[in-house]
């Protein structure tokens, strides 16, 4: 099977090859320009900006475990085919390193104009490592929280780099890549404006979440996030840990407990019903849910069901 894929991939002409820099041939003759994203949220983001002038895939189904990509051969030929990568950075995809190595084309090496790690463009929270990190913390992340696409504000910068990226690929549609942002952008801000405003009786209200994706979205709406279910990333909370932790709820007076579609829902309903809370399902990416077809939809969704979650 591995020998079957490397020639497959081998078939494809390699960055080596080309003079740095250029773009693929079939776009300079006209064709989409080919991109591969990491996460559905970034397809969403790269399609909003390049519009017709782009074909984007994503390696990563929406209800996939981000952190464990199972990459199918054929998705390792798109990459291999593709003009760009938009990546997530930080320690979000640990797949990829082995799927680069797999594919071994110098494009995707860091800095190159082919390589686009978003998670450069963004503020990033909770980036003190896992050593100095308080004890209890939620998700340990080394280098940052990578969940910053789930603050909508963050689009502006994201969708900035994905603009500037695709320029530098094909420079003779950067006033076509610069009006799909700018319309894209004046929906996405009617939309946080409104969701802002719908938000805003319940700023201060305290949470728990089942996994820790929710900072950026905590601190753009005005949640406060206290703890969170697992006590690692993707590791189930013992006995004494949820004992605790329902305490520290009821004590602390947690009004929400945020899950997300792949949690265990007798896990959500055993904590919120210890922990004296409201258990509420946010979708964290694009297409994991029906109704969060693209990215401001994504927020539509979240935001409706919180609204309900919190009202009387």
């Amino acid at each position: 099977m591995r020998a079957a894929l490397l020639a497959l991939l081998a078939a494809v002409p390699a960055w080596a090859s080309r003079e740095a820099g250029a773009a693929p041939l079939f776009h300079q003759a006209g064709g989409a320009l080919p991109v591969v994203t990491t996460s559905t949220d970034l397809r969403a983001l790269a399609e909003a900006v390049g519009g017709e002038r782009v074909r984007v895939e994503s390696l990563a189904a929406a209800v996939h475990e981000p952190h464990a990509v199972e990459v199918t051969p054929g998705q390792f030929a798109k990459l291999k085919a593709a003009a760009l990568l938009v990546r997530i950075g930080l320690d979000h995809e640990p797949w990829l390193a082995r799927v680069l190595r797999v594919v071994s084309d110098l494009r995707f090496a860091p800095g190159s104009p082919h390589d686009l790690d978003v998670s450069k463009s963004v503020e990033l929270l909770q980036t003190d490592t896992p050593r100095v990190r308080r004890e209890g913390a939620a998700h340990v992340h080394g280098f940052g929280n990578p969940h910053y696409w789930l603050d909508p504000a963050n689009a502006r910068p994201i969708t900035a780099a994905i603009l500037e990226a695709l320029v530098r690929l094909a420079p003779d549609d950067r006033d076509v890549f610069a009006r799909n942002r700018a319309r894209f952008l004046v929906r996405l801000d009617a939309a946080l404006a409104r969701w802002t405003l719908a938000l805003a009786p319940y700023r201060g209200t305290r949470a728990v979440v089942v996994h820790d994706s929710w900072p950026y979205f905590a601190r753009r709406f005005g949640l406060v996030v206290v703890a969170a279910v697992e006590p690692a990333p993707g590791v189930p909370p013992s006995a004494a840990w949820l004992a605790t932790l329902t305490a520290k709820m009821r004590e602390a007076r947690v009004r929400l407990l945020i899950a997300e579609p792949s949690s265990n829902a007798s896990l959500v309903s055993q904590v919120a019903a210890r922990g004296g809370a409201r258990a509420v399902v946010l979708v964290s990416s694009v297409g994991a849910d029906p109704e969060a077809g693209d990215y401001v939809s994504l927020f539509e969704l979240d935001v409706r069901r919180l609204v309900k979650a919190l009202g009387p």
